[in-house]
């Protein structure tokens, strides 16, 4: 398979797993369908060479998913791991904020009021330093449903 094979595979599947994300009456298999789906997609784009970047954004979809199926645990790994991609490799903007309010929204899951308001206070603060005035909108819209 070539890179951009996988790079189109990686796509495909990144955007099956927002149809899943957005579906409001998911069954349980569809469930497990978006689990696959987000694994199978940051695969692909490991495969076909992606950047950092790609690596962060699938880390924090599959932490998304985990926290929508209120798995806290595997939420915090995948979102702490998208959080360290973009301190190691200076990704700021959008992808820092939602870096922190994947690790905010795993501890809420996990009952941990005191990491998850540092983590919100932190997404929330990174904020500031997104370009697209839309993009900080909706990034405070997101963060500020952490509860």
């Amino acid at each position: 398979m070539t890179a951009e094979e996988h790079k189109k595979l990686g796509i495909d599947l990144f955007n099956t797993t927002w149809d899943l994300i957005d579906k409001s009456d998911r069954s349980e298999a569809e469930a497990f369908q978006m689990i696959h789906a987000a694994h199978a997609s940051a695969w692909h784009w490991i495969k076909a060479g992606g950047s950092a970047l790609n690596e962060v954004r699938s880390q924090w979809q599959i932490s998304r998913v985990y926290a929508i199926l209120g798995m806290g645990e595997s939420a915090l790994k995948h979102g702490q791991r998208s959080l360290a991609l973009c301190q190691t490799n200076d990704i700021g903007d959008f992808d820092l904020a939602f870096g922190y309010e994947a690790v905010a929204r795993a501890y809420a899951l996990l009952g941990n009021d005191a990491a998850k308001a540092e983590n919100k206070q932190a997404a929330l603060a990174a904020c500031e330093a997104i370009a697209k005035a839309e993009d900080r909108t909706y990034a405070e819209g997101e963060i500020n449903s952490i509860v």
